[in-house]
């Protein structure tokens, strides 16, 4: 997802970006889960969408 909210591309959906408010309620909404729970993914799986959502399966 791009840094700039103004430009109107493509979002990438394959990387999570902590440091961005807006991804974070995102991803949060996304996969239903507490921001907590998502910081907690990323650092174990690292910021791949698709390997957080594994670990998010593993961990429920």
């Amino acid at each position: 997802m791009s840094d700039d909210l103004n430009n109107r591309g493509e979002p990438d959906r394959s990387r999570i970006a902590l440091g961005e408010e807006h991804e974070v309620r995102y991803w949060t909404g996304r996969f239903g889960i507490s921001e907590e729970k998502l910081r907690s993914a990323v650092k174990e799986a690292g910021n791949s969408a698709e390997a957080v959502e594994r670990w998010i399966a593993k961990h429920q």
